[in-house]
């Protein structure tokens, strides 16, 4: 908190639980701009004003909702201030404490009138004007409009950083996104309501939509300013970001079809003991090398038996799908002619 800052005190809004207790308010604007706010220096009424002139001159009815994850100070004050002179055209959340974006984006709907969901980060990030741009693409078709910032403004490394991810992202899921780490985003309601978001899988909300039968749309957007640490991250930054790419890969790939990961997985492990096994057969009748308590003949036992388990898991996940088939629907209709 700033020296010499007033300590603003924070309203009790209740848990989560009570906001996911709240009904779910009628849609009666255009758009609804949803800014998680994760610091008390994020630039609310910078972005205020600029996505709300933008919509302004497009013509839209619309409101803004800032999430506050755990965060009071400088920007609840700002935004207080705006609220008294705006009125229902700006609303807030206020969680007591930090639960992340995916969160913060779950909560916004909940609340949120607005039949257009823009995301946005708590600074300007895009060109304003870009916003005209992505509504029209909903407007033209697409359920879900993702950016890429181009040219990009920010350091080098984190540039470079930013490609390799994407192009593992596009190697391992098989779509062809660009730039996953932008939050500048808009979205249909419906997409939001269907789609479950937990955890770090906001990041990958175009690819999990993209899974769920919506059409997806990247449009290139003009990159002004970039907030956030330049240079390398921790190591366990880098291991979050492999697991959280292994996880889409699985949701996206195999929920319904758990054996193919699993029977995949368990038969490449099996098949490294059987090897194994063979190897020292081979030693034990040709060369007649005593196999009796050597470290390969314990892995390789190992090695069978574990992957024999892996391949169980996938069939005990195919026996719950076959179980729950009628209740799980993989496909979405978008129209029907009749």
């Amino acid at each position: 908190m700033f020296a010499n800052e007033p300590v603003v005190p924070t309203p009790d809004l209740g848990s989560l639980t009570h906001l996911e207790e709240v009904a779910r308010p009628e849609v009666s604007l255009d758009v609804s701009v949803v800014v998680p706010v994760q610091s008390e220096d994020g630039e609310v009424r910078q972005v205020y004003q600029a996505l709300g002139d933008e919509l302004d001159r497009e013509g839209r009815t619309w409101e803004i909702i800032f999430v506050f994850d755990g965060v009071q100070g400088a920007a609840w004050e700002k935004v207080e201030k705006l609220r008294a002179e705006l009125g229902n055209k700006v609303r807030t959340i206020h969680f007591k404490n930090p639960f992340g974006e995916s969160v913060c984006l779950s909560a916004a709907v909940e609340k949120a009138r607005g039949a257009v969901i823009v995301t946005s980060p708590q600074y300007v990030q895009i060109d304003p004007i870009e916003l005209g741009d992505m509504l029209a693409e909903i407007e033209n078709g697409a359920d879900f409009v993702a950016p890429w910032r181009y040219p990009r403004v920010d350091p080098m490394l984190n540039r470079i950083q930013s490609v390799l991810f994407n192009t593992v992202i596009r190697t391992i899921i098989g779509m062809r996104f660009h730039d996953l780490n932008c939050y500048f985003r808009v979205i249909k309601r419906e997409v939001l309501e269907d789609v479950v978001i937990y955890g770090d899988m906001y990041r990958f909300l175009p690819v999990i939509a993209f899974r769920r039968g919506y059409r997806v749309v990247e449009v290139k957007v003009r990159h002004l300013q970039e907030w956030g640490r330049a240079g390398f991250f921790g190591f366990g930054v880098y291991v979050r970001r492999l697991l959280d790419i292994l996880a889409v890969m699985f949701l996206t790939k195999f929920t319904l079809k758990p054996l193919r990961f699993f029977g995949t997985l368990g038969g490449l492990v099996t098949l490294s003991g059987a090897l194994l096994s063979g190897y020292l057969a081979f030693e034990k009748i040709f060369y007649d090398q005593s196999i009796a308590g050597q470290p390969l003949l314990l892995i390789a036992v190992l090695l069978i038996v574990l992957g024999v388990q892996i391949i169980g898991f996938g069939l005990v996940g195919e026996i719950i799908i076959y179980s729950q088939a009628r209740n799980l629907k993989e496909y979405r209709i978008e129209r029907i002619w009749e």
